[in-house]
């Protein structure tokens, strides 16, 4: 669960707390009202019927000194009655009506004359009146007045209902207080999360202004090293008249700028913004391939020995980007071990175990028998410029390359070491389900003067840069016209439509960068083929989604000899 679900949920179940406990507490209320007007009405219909037996046996009791005109012995039994503190008044009446007997508690004494009638409540109090008879003759009549409940019995029915009234409000104090008492934890709770975020965050600043540090001091440290190269030897090389010295000294410049970019495409491989060629390969056959180039690159005490099996599951990733991953892994392993020793170099199948191979990933483990890596060290071998190599050894790229390719290609990479039993770095790449593709058709050696003199619009807002293309193209053949920008490029084709191919810069200024001049020309002439250029690896990987022709600099002029040679070449060549 996110952190944002989870707070919440934290949110809500407090008020669900609160809303429960006064739901339970009007329930308690609700529940003991109505049984307190069902226990009202049970004690009224029961008081009833208890008047009635009363009443019956008083009229029964009452026969004989009605008859006998006995008023003393009527006045005893009415005066019995006393004993029942319900009861409020009560008289017996002759044949005629009139009063013979009475018996007043408190109140309005009986009426002087009885009149016979249905029972009836008069407030809290029941009146009835019936017939003293014997054998059917009429003896006269007897009245009684009486209350429906004690004031004590009611006082403790309602101190019950308000004793449940009080129970829930205590219920919705107790759950209210703890609500708050939780509602404040929370709050405290989120202002130190809050606190930690910021320190956090203050943290991973500095960490990252750490590793700006040493990247930015590591890649000044290289590219100064390789200006040094350069700009010495074209020193030297202009004071100089012997052939072999210049060769030399021209073979020295012409590493030192291949170094600078190669330099660049390992930085660029580690933060994975190296525009990649994935292709579905065969990794046990690939990894076959690389014996020869391993012993070369290795020394005569170090053994290579390969681990495939048969049934390796294909995996679509950059071939080249692999090999070059596989020998720097190759190259550290080597230089962990100065006596000589093994690298095994082995891959294995690892099933997710979910439907249509979802998740199955194939393991590549490059294992060498060195000194090892100390632990404090292992957690940062794959950042730049960190080496456990001498100074001057290593330029701290080589397993970077490695990161980026692994991330990149969707997998994962990990260290397993221990010091003075060896290390093994580890890659896991996504398994590819997609067909293997068939060797690509040779094409023929491109031509480096052509006799037709083809024109090609460059477009290019560097000026020195602008410089030296005209004169890589002039040189392969091809007339050159130059514009600065993307609107002007657009405006010279409308003008002039005898050009052959648009070769741009991407990055310029205004409005139209390279990608959206191409798009342009696809839409004003769609048999106009477009070759961009950049040095910058978020554009090129940005055309190469759609599918653009792309060289990336720095290239030399067989590259783009045979980069325009291959576009002219082609089914968009126009006639």
């Amino acid at each position: 669960m996110s952190e944002a679900a989870s707070s919440g949920s934290r949110r809500w179940r407090p008020a669900l707390t609160v809303s429960m406990a006064v739901a339970l507490a009007i329930a308690i209320v609700v529940a003991a009202f109505g049984m307190a007007v069902y226990n009202e009405r049970l004690s009224e219909q029961e008081r009833f019927r208890q008047a009635q037996v009363q009443l019956r046996i008083l009229a029964g009791s009452l026969a004989a000194p009605l008859a006998f005109d006995d008023r003393s012995a009527a006045q005893e039994y009415v005066g019995a009655q006393s004993s029942n503190p319900d009861v409020e008044a009560v008289a017996a009446y002759d044949m005629r009506g009139e009063l013979a007997a009475s018996y007043a508690r408190g109140g309005a004494p009986p009426p002087a004359r009885n009149a016979i009638a249905p029972p009836r409540r008069d407030g809290a109090r029941l009146v009835l009146t019936a017939q003293v008879t014997e054998g059917g003759t009429v003896l006269g009549s007897v009245y009684l007045r009486t209350v429906l409940e004690s004031p004590a019995r009611r006082a403790m029915r309602y101190a019950g209902f308000g004793l449940l009234i009080v129970m829930a409000a205590l219920l919705v104090a107790v759950l209210g207080a703890a609500n708050a008492r939780e509602a404040e934890a929370y709050r405290k709770l989120k202002a130190e999360i809050r606190e930690r975020e910021k320190a956090e965050d203050a943290l991973r600043q500095s960490q990252k202004m750490e590793a700006m540090g040493q990247l930015t001091g590591g890649v000044a440290h290289d590219f100064n090293n390789l200006l040094m190269v350069a700009s010495s030897g074209l020193d030297l090389l202009e004071r100089t008249s012997d052939p072999t010295r210049r060769d030399r000294l021209r073979d020295g410049i012409r590493q030192a700028i291949d170094r600078g970019a190669s330099l660049t495409q390992q930085l660029l491989a580690f933060s994975r913004r190296t525009p990649l060629k994935p292709e579905v390969i065969d990794i046990g056959e690939r990894l076959s391939g690389m014996l020869a180039i391993l012993d070369r690159s290795l020394r005569e005490d170090v053994t290579v020995r390969m681990q495939l099996p048969p049934n390796l599951w294909r995996v679509e990733v950059d071939a080249s980007q692999l090999e070059v991953a596989v020998l720097n892994i190759a190259i550290n392993a080597r230089d962990a071990m100065p006596d000589g020793g093994t690298i095994t170099i082995e891959a294995r199948n690892e099933p997710s175990g979910q439907p249509d191979g979802v998740g199955d990933m194939v393991r590549l483990s490059i294992r060498d028998t060195g000194v090892g890596v100390a632990p404090d060290m292992v957690s940062r071998l794959f950042e730049p410029f960190f080496t456990t190599k001498a100074v001057g050894k290593g330029t701290g790229l080589g397993l970077s390359q490695v990161y980026g390719f692994a991330r990149a290609s969707g997998g994962e990479v990990g260290v397993d070491s221990a010091l003075g039993e060896g290390t093994t770095i580890w890659l896991r790449i996504p398994r590819s389900t997609k067909a293997l593709l068939g060797p690509a058709p040779l094409l023929e050696k491109p031509t480096s003067l052509r006799g037709d003199r083809q024109r090609i619009l460059l477009v290019e807002d560097d000026d020195s840069v602008a410089h030296l293309v005209e004169e890589m193209l002039r040189e392969l053949g091809y007339d050159v016209q130059r514009v600065g920008d993307g609107a002007g490029a657009l405006d010279t084709l409308r003008s002039d439509p005898g050009f052959q191919l648009v070769f741009s810069d991407m990055v310029m200024p205004g409005d139209i960068g390279g990608l959206d001049l191409a798009r342009d020309i696809s839409r004003l002439r769609p048999d106009l083929p477009v070759v961009l250029t950049t040095g910058y690896s978020a554009a090129a990987a940005a055309a190469s989604k759609e599918g653009r022709r792309v060289l990336v600099k720095p290239y030399r002029i067989e590259a783009l000899a045979a980069e325009l040679d291959a576009v002219l070449a082609g089914p968009s060549r126009p006639d």
